[in-house]
């Protein structure tokens, strides 16, 4: 039997989940901030993922934005599911199209496009150098000249500690663990082990004080996500130097991280590190010191192909252009943020007009934003550099979206009616994709399983979508969970009486009423 699968776990599906970074309207206002001319990508032609796992992220960027997505995942079971996700939308009439192909068959397809746009997210640390080197000749062919890339890997030294706990852990699933059981129970045994070894107090642990910390972190995650992020054969961290050196020759440069709290200095460095970040003249040893600084284990970062430099005045131009809505009602944002230098409170002076004016969760120019600030009854003191950060913690927050021009807003609608649709009727018998897609930000909604039965009660008919009933709502929720033998649980169990279950669903519905629902007229995922 051929090895297909080339070390990489295949007898459990990854994940379903959904990641921003890989929607192209998102880069623009980072690559903004970071002073480079920010291409218009989604106009501009084709996007490419490679990795798509279950597609979700494709499927919703390309039903969102209306442009042609191409992708691939050699799991044939998963891209099945992507498949069906496309259908459901219609997208492949738009030229979008899924494969089923290992890199090196679909890297050297003939009838491919050249692309604004690829997306290569965290598998770069899980597949070996001739598949890197694959993956790098095709973005070095495929790329157009100022196009954007966005890859995210581990990365050193977050995980220096950790590298020889997860080759033990690897090593013990594949020496000491039972064939025929598969990865999940081989997986379990290799975390027991582990707390053999740590209650052994070995010096290993004795020197690396944060393995047993991350150890109970492991041991809480899904097994779909730990047999794909720690368990397959190619498993490598590697420095941002490194990532540079790889990147080359597909003559890409750095061009900023896509993670927006790394933007906003004040949030990751002390005035000492921050001041030793700006001795580093070369901005690629820059990124390899601030690596140091914060003990990076994950990056995610936009590199350009043939970057240009804007002009202040031409940024400041384009920053103003760049239009945004807040997705979560105003009194709704926590004012506070977890960051590498500890909690950070929003300083309310900033952001409580900031948050005011865009309280109507409609869509607003930085621009136009900035002159409502500037002609308040009472002036606010801000200046541009302060609402441009906010702009960026708000949006790494996720209480704020790029959103596209009404153009695109009205091209996009019909995919995704149609996959959101699909996705709704999911719901009915499980809670695995907790995204929906919306034509106004272009890509994903996080909605869990109750508010999207939620939603379908609302888009079937079962109650008027401007007054829904409450008590209809969780009847027609209560009733998807019966079907399946399912119910509500509490501190982990499972709810037996049907009034527990009913009371429960009745206060999910009222909070989806009065919180979730008007967001999501706003960002348009009703009929």
């Amino acid at each position: 039997m051929s090895d297909w699968n080339e070390g990489y776990v295949t007898d459990i599906g990854y994940t379903f989940g959904y990641y921003a970074e890989l929607n192209p309207l998102r880069a623009r206002l980072a690559l903004l901030n970071a002073g480079w001319a920010a291409p218009d990508l989604l106009t501009q032609g084709p996007a490419c993922e490679l990795g798509m796992g279950q597609g979700i992220s494709v499927n919703v960027h390309a039903a969102a934005s209306g442009a042609p997505w191409c992708a691939t995942d050699f799991n044939p079971s998963q891209t099945a599911f992507a498949q069906e996700l496309a259908g459901a939308s219609g997208v492949g009439a738009l030229g979008t199209r899924l494969y089923d192909e290992a890199f090196a068959d679909f890297c050297q397809r003939s009838d491919l496009p050249d692309f604004s746009f690829i997306g290569i997210h965290g598998i770069w640390s899980w597949i070996s150098d001739a598949n890197r080197a694959v993956l790098i000749d095709f973005v070095r062919r495929k790329l157009r000249v100022g196009g954007v890339l966005y890859i995210s890997y581990n990365t050193q030294p977050g995980w220096a500690a950790m590298v020889p706990m997860r080759e033990l852990l690897v090593e013990h699933a594949h020496v000491m663990g039972i064939p025929g059981k598969g990865i999940a129970n081989r997986i379990d045994a290799s975390l027991a082990f582990a707390d053999q070894l740590m209650a052994c107090n070995p010096h290993y642990a004795q020197a690396n004080a944060q393995i047993a910390a991350r150890l109970k972190r492991l041991k809480e995650m899904g097994r779909n996500y730990l047999a794909h992020e720690y368990f397959n054969r190619d498993w490598q961290p590697i420095s941002f130097a490194n990532m540079a050196r790889w990147l080359a020759p597909a003559k890409l440069s750095y061009g900023c991280s896509a993670h927006y709290q790394d933007h906003l200095p004040a949030l990751n460095f002390s005035p000492a590190q921050s001041a030793l970040l700006q001795e580093q003249s070369d901005p690629l040893f820059r990124e390899t010191v601030r690596d140091f600084l914060v003990n990076q284990q994950f990056r995610r970062d936009y590199w350009i192909k043939g970057p240009r430099r804007l002009a202040t005045v031409a940024q400041t131009q384009a920053l103003h252009a760049q239009r945004v809505m807040l997705v979560v009602p105003a009194a709704d944002v926590v004012m506070k943020i977890k960051a590498p230098v500890g909690e950070a409170g929003l300083t309310p002076s900033v952001y409580g007009p900031i948050l005011a004016a865009l309280a109507d969760q409609q869509p607003h120019s930085i621009g136009d934003l900035w002159d409502l600030l500037q002609a308040a009854p009472h002036k606010v003191s801000i200046n541009f550099p302060q609402l441009i950060e906010a702009m960026l913690l708000l949006t790494g927050k996720g209480d704020l979206v790029a959103v596209q021009d009404a153009a695109a807003v009205h091209m996009a609608r019909p995919q995704c009616q149609q996959l959101n649709r699909h996705i709704l009727g999911l719901a009915r018998s499980g809670a695995d994709v907790n995204y929906l897609a919306s034509p106004v930000s272009g890509g994903g909604v996080l909605l869990g399983r109750m508010h999207q039965l939620f939603l379908l009660a609302i888009q079937e008919g079962k109650t008027p979508a401007a007054a829904p009933d409450l008590g209809v709502l969780a009847e027609f929720a209560w009733d998807a969970l019966l079907a399946q033998g399912q119910r509500m649980l509490r501190d982990g169990k499972p709810m037996e009486s049907p009034q527990d279950n009913m009371a429960e669903l009745r206060t999910q519905a009222a909070d989806f009423i009065t919180k979730r629902l008007p967001t999501l007229r706003h960002l348009q995922l009703l009929d």
